[in-house]
C-alpha cells in the first residue's frame, strides 16, 4: 500500500496516491495537525486535551482517544483489528505520528529551501520556485487562531517570505531581474511591510530599463512606511534610491556571469591536485585554510569545517611531526563570537589534541608563536566551561602575542580572552575594552574578521549599558563590513541584536516577541546549535518577567541546555511547589558564558515565587557586580530587564 502523506502548508490534509482520506471533524484534524506540528515526537494526551478545549469535557480524555481510533482506521484502513499500529503510534501517556522524513509537505519544503542553499545561484531560483509551489495557503490555515500552531505558522510563513526574497535575489544575481518583477509584485501586495522586498523590486525594475518604475516603487515604500508604521526607509533603501536618481554603475547587473569564478576554481584546484602530493604536509595544512573559510560562510560551510576539522588535526597528529601539529591546529583562527560551544565533543578533542602538541613543542623562542596560537585555541576551545585552564591559556597567549607584537596572532590571542570573560555577572566593561582593541588593531592591520568581531563586541558591551545609540554605530559598521567581505553569519547577531533593542526599548509586547522570532528564524541552517538551541524560549521568558508578566514555559520548546532553569517554572504553573522548590535548590551556578546573567535572572524569579530567601540571596549575589546594567543585554542577544530591579527584588513576608 502507498504511503500517506500529509498537508500542512494550507489546509490541513491527508493523501494516499494522491486521493484525500476522510478525517471527519474539526478535531479529528486539530489532533492530526497537532502530531504533525511535534515532528515525530510523543504529544500526551493530557496536552492535546489543553490544546483541543479551553474548557475540557468531562470526558475530554475519551475523546481524544475515540479520535486517534478514527484517524488510524482512515490512515491504515487494512490493518487488522489487534496489530499494533505503525503510523500513529501509542508511545507512553500519549501518541507520535510516525511520518517519513518526505511525508509532510512543510518538511520537504524546508529541506528544499536548505538544499537550494547549497546549489549554484543559477539553479537554485528553481529549486526554490518549485518548493515555494507546495504552499497551498496559509500554513495550519484552519488553526489559525489556536495557540498551539502560534510559533509553528510564524516561523514557516517567515521562511516562506525570506524563500521568496531570496529566489528574487538570486535571479537578480543570474542576470534574470525580469522574472523576480511578478513575483515580487505579488508578494508586496500581501506582505507590504518587508523593506527588502521593496528594495529588489525596484531593483529589478531599474535592472530591466524601467528607472521611473523603479523611482516609483521606492517611493511608494518610502510613503507606506512613514503613513502607516511612522518611520523612514532604511539605509538599503534610501542608499538604492539615490543610486536610481544618479545611474549609479554599481547598480548595473554583474560584468560577467558567476560561472567564470567557478571555472576559475576548477582550473585553480585541477593544477593543485596535479602539482601537490597526495600525501604531502602541504595538503593538510591546505586543508585546515579551506576549512577555515568555509567556517565564516555559516550554515553547510560552517557544519563542514567543524566536522572535519578534528580529522585534519588527527591526521596532522599522526604524522608525529609537533610543529605541523601546531600549525595546523592554530590556523584556525575563526573570530567566534558566541561563548558557548557548538559541538562540545569535538571542542574536548581539540583542546586535548593542543594539550599534548603544547607538551611536545621545544621549549625554545622559535615556538613561541605555535605555542601562542596553541593556547588561543585551548582558550576559545573551553569557551562555556568553568575550570581554570582556560582563563590561564588566554593570559599566556595575550603576554606571548603582545611580546612578538604579531597583530594577528594577538587579535586571535584577544578573542581568547573574550571567551574566558563571563565567568561571573558585571563582565560588559572588560569586554568593551577587548573590543575596542580588536576593532583598532583589526582596522590597522586589514584583519576584516576580527573588526567585524570587535564591533559584536563593543554592541554587546553598549547594550549592557543601555547605550543603544552606541550599540547601533557598531551594529551598522558589522553589517557594513560583512557586506563588503561577504560574511553572512554577522546578520544573524545585528538581526538578534535589534530585536533586543525592540524588547529593552519598550516596544509593545507583540512587536518584541515577533522581533525575537524572526531573529530565530534567521538561526535555522546557520549552523550555530550553541546559539540556537533554547535561545527563543529563554529570550521570551525574559520578556515576560521583564514586563512583569507572569511566566509562561512550554515543556515541549527546545529549551536545550537551559531546561533545567526552565523546569521549575512549569512545575510551580502546575502546582507542584515542592518539586519546584527542590529543582529550584538542584540548580547549578549558571555556566561561563554571555547568558550568565540571564540565568541568574531566571533563578531570582523562581526564588521570589517560591518565597525562598536564600536562593534569592544567592543569585542577588551573582548579579550584585552587574548594577547599572541590563541583566543579559551584554550578549547581544536578549535581556531581563534592569539589573537593579532584581537587586531590589524580595521575598513577601
Amino acid at each position: 500500500m502507498e504511503a500517506v502523506t500529509f498537508g500542512v502548508l494550507g489546509p490541513v490534509t491527508a493523501e494516499r496516491a494522491g486521493q484525500a482520506l476522510a478525517l471527519k471533524g474539526p478535531r479529528h484534524r486539530a489532533v492530526l495537525a497537532r502530531l504533525v506540528l511535534a515532528r515525530r515526537r510523543m504529544v500526551p494526551v493530557d496536552r492535546l486535551v489543553a490544546d483541543l478545549w479551553e474548557v475540557p469535557p468531562a470526558r475530554a480524555v475519551g475523546a481524544v482517544r475515540t479520535f486517534v481510533g478514527d484517524l488510524r482506521r482512515a490512515l491504515e484502513p487494512d490493518r487488522p483489528r489487534r496489530a499494533p499500529a505503525r503510523l500513529l503510534v501509542t508511545e507512553g501517556p500519549g501518541y507520535a505520528l510516525r511520518a517519513a522524513p518526505d511525508a509532510v509537505d512543510a518538511w520537504r519544503f524546508e529541506a528544499a529551501v536548505a538544499a537550494a542553499g547549497r546549489l549554484p545561484a543559477g539553479q537554485a531560483p528553481d529549486r526554490l520556485a518549485a518548493a515555494l509551489g507546495q504552499w497551498r495557503g496559509p500554513a495550519y490555515a484552519e488553526f489559525a487562531e489556536a495557540p498551539w500552531a502560534r510559533g509553528e505558522r510564524l516561523r514557516l510563513t517567515e521562511l516562506r517570505l525570506r524563500a521568496v526574497e531570496r529566489r528574487a535575489e538570486l535571479l537578480l544575481e543570474s542576470g534574470r531581474a525580469a522574472e523576480a518583477v511578478p513575483d515580487l509584485d505579488a508578494h508586496l501586495d500581501g506582505h507590504p511591510w518587508r523593506e527588502e522586498a521593496w528594495r529588489l523590486l525596484a531593483l529589478a525594475l531599474y535592472r530591466t530599463g524601467r528607472q521611473a518604475d523603479a523611482l516609483a516603487v521606492l517611493r511608494r515604500a518610502r510613503a507606506l512606511l512613514a503613513d502607516e508604521l511612522g518611520i523612514d526607509p532604511g539605509p538599503r533603501l534610501r542608499r538604492l534610491e539615490a543610486g536610481v536618481l544618479a545611474q549609479d554603475p554599481v547598480l548595473d547587473p554583474p560584468a560577467e556571469p558567476a560561472e567564470a569564478a567557478a571555472r576559475l576554481w576548477t582550473r585553480a584546484t585541477e593544477a593543485y591536485d596535479r602539482a601537490v602530493a597526495a600525501g604531502s604536509a602541504a595538503r593538510l595544512e591546505t586543508t585546515v585554510g579551506l576549512l577555515r573559510t568555509l567556517a565564516v560562510t555559516g550554515g553547510g560551510g560552517l557544519e563542514v569545517a567543524r566536522q572535519q576539522r578534528p580529522a585534519a588535526v588527527a591526521a596532522a597528529e599522526e604524522t608525529g611531526d609537533a610543529e605541523l601539529t601546531a600549525r595546523v591546529i592554530g590556523a584556525y583562527d575563526v573570530p567566534a563570537n558566541w561563548t558557548r560551544s557548538d559541538d562540545p565533543e569535538a571542542a574536548r578533542r581539540i583542546v586535548a589534541a593542543a594539550e599534548r602538541t603544547l607538551a611536545a613543542l621545544p621549549d625554545t623562542p622559535a615556538a613561541d608563536p605555535a605555542r601562542a596560537r596553541l593556547l588561543a585555541t585551548v582558550a576559545l576551545e573551553s569557551r562555556g566551561v568553568r575550570s581554570p585552564r582556560g582563563p590561564e591559556a588566554a593570559r599566556r597567549a595575550e603576554e606571548i602575542a603582545r611580546r612578538l607584537a604579531d597583530p594577528a596572532l594577538l587579535a586571535f590571542a584577544l578573542n581568547g580572552t573574550y571567551m574566558q570573560s563571563c565567568a561571573t555577572a558585571g563582565g560588559s566593561p572588560r569586554r568593551a575594552a577587548i573590543g575596542a582593541e580588536l576593532v583598532e588593531l583589526a582596522a590597522r592591520h586589514g584583519l576584516a574578521t576580527y573588526e567585524i568581531l570587535g564591533h559584536l563586541i563593543r554592541l554587546q558591551a553598549r547594550s549592557a549599558a543601555a547605550d543603544f545609540t552606541g550599540a547601533d554605530r557598531h551594529a551598522a559598521a558589522a553589517d557594513a563590513l560583512a557586506a563588503r567581505h561577504e560574511r553572512p553569519l554577522v546578520a544573524v547577531f545585528t538581526t538578534w541584536y535589534r530585536a533586543l533593542r525592540r524588547a529593552a526599548t519598550g516596544a509593545p509586547y507583540d512587536r518584541a516577541e515577533a522581533g525575537y522570532r524572526a531573529a530565530a528564524a534567521r538561526l535555522e541552517d546557520a549552523g550555530m546549535p550553541g546559539l540556537e538551541r533554547g535561545l527563543l524560549p529563554l529570550a521570551l521568558l525574559g520578556l515576560r518577567l521583564s514586563r512583569g508578566l507572569p511566566p509562561e514555559v512550554d515543556r515541549r520548546a527546545d529549551w536545550g541546555p537551559y531546561r533545567p532553569w526552565a523546569e521549575p517554572f512549569a512545575l510551580l504553573a502546575e502546582g507542584g511547589r515542592d518539586a519546584a522548590r527542590a529543582a529550584l535548590h538542584r540548580l547549578p551556578e549558571p555556566p561561563p558564558d554571555l547568558l550568565y546573567e540571564a540565568l541568574c535572572c531566571a533563578e531570582a524569579a523562581l526564588a521570589r515565587a517560591l518565597g525562598d530567601r536564600p536562593a534569592l540571596r544567592r543569585a542577588q549575589d551573582r548579579l550584585l557586580p552587574a548594577s547599572g546594567e541590563l541583566a543579559g543585554a551584554g550578549s547581544g542577544v536578549l535581556t531581563f530587564g534592569p539589573v537593579d530591579d532584581w537587586l531590589a527584588a524580595a521575598v513577601s513576608p
